[in-house]
């Protein structure tokens, strides 16, 4: 039978029946686009796992560094700890340890360079490892360096306090030879007081020709010229002080303004002031001569009272009387 438009039992409606080949195709298409999107779909859920796998090593290994930094900080505090222990007990000893202490403070510097970097290598944490040991080896060092020195010491104490025990002893036996010594030593010292003979003292008038007369015109003096022989027997050569007092007539003591004058404590008359000084180099067990020159432009008429000292003693005494000049002085 021919094929017709007209509706029939299998097609009442009369529609036009779908073709086989269509339906193939457009199924074809809805397979394809299923596998994209399956395959896209199972794509983002392994890149998803993937970014989360990525996420979890990092975060392992964040978290396994900072286990390193902190494991190296306790073992650098335990370390430190240490070095604190025997730096403050032994402070008397840092002088002789100074040679190590520097370079543990090379050490620590490093260490701490390191630890302090958030950033740091593996590398890096390896080589503060390393140093760590360094540091520990040193402090060791020291420890057993400080139980040396410290036993040296306890051992120079208890030297030290068996000297002081003999020292006592010594002392307590000697005590009474010393007192006899200084006995001895202040009558030595006595002894050794020069004695003084021959005092001369006399006025001089100072031409301008360098030459000069001897006169008692108070006036016309410009310079007493006071000499005297010293000696003793005792006395050690050496250098001597001799201190002369002038006292003028109004009772002040004269003064040279040319030499220095000052004050001297003598064992007899306590403080006094004088005119000058002189040193001389003396040699034991002979006599020697000293003339010394008291010079001013202002003598007064009357008495000078000429004193001379050594070793705190008057050894000698003398007056020169000053007079007043006449019509024609």
């Amino acid at each position: 039978m021919a094929n017709t438009n007209y509706p029939s039992a299998n097609n009442p409606q009369g529609e036009r029946p779908v073709r086989t080949k269509d339906n193939s195709t457009k199924n074809i298409v809805i397979g394809v686009l299923t596998a994209i999107i399956l395959g896209l779909g199972g794509y983002l859920v392994y890149d998803l796992t993937r970014d989360k796998e990525k996420e979890q090593v990092f975060v392992a290994s964040e978290a396994k560094a900072n286990t390193a930094i902190d494991s190296l900080r306790t073992e650098y505090n335990d370390a430190l700890l240490r070095l604190d222990s025997i730096t403050g007990s032994n402070n008397n000893l840092s002088g002789q340890l100074s040679d190590n202490t520097a370079e543990i403070s090379k050490l620590r510097n490093e260490i701490n360079r390191i630890l302090k970097n958030k950033n740091a290598t593996q590398a890096e944490l390896t080589r503060a490892r390393s140093l760590i040991a360094q540091l520990n080896g040193k402090i060791g060092n020291l420890e057993a360096e400080v139980a040396r020195l410290t036993g040296e010491n306890q051992e120079l104490a208890s030297n030290n306090t068996q000297l002081r025990e003999e020292k006592t002893v010594l002392e307590s036996n000697l005590q009474t030879t010393s007192m006899e010594r200084d006995e001895l030593a202040s009558t030595v010292d006595v002894a050794s007081t020069f004695t003084a003979s021959n005092i001369t003292i006399k006025p001089f008038n100072e031409k301008r020709n360098g030459k000069e007369k001897e006169t008692t015109t108070a006036k016309r003096v410009d310079k007493l010229m006071i000499s005297l022989d010293v000696e003793n027997r005792v006395a050690r050569s050496g250098p001597a002080d001799i201190y002369v007092v002038v006292t003028g007539p109004n009772g002040q003591v004269v003064t040279d303004p040319n030499i220095g004058s000052g004050t001297l404590t003598t064992r007899q008359d306590g403080d006094r002031p004088y005119s000058f000084k002189t040193t001389i180099d003396y040699e034991q067990g002979t006599r020697k001569n000293i003339s010394v020159p008291l010079r001013r432009n202002d003598f007064q008429t009357g008495n000078y009272k000429i004193e001379v000292y050594q070793n705190g003693f008057k050894i000698a005494e003398g007056i020169r009387t000053l007079k007043k000049g006449g019509i024609f002085g």
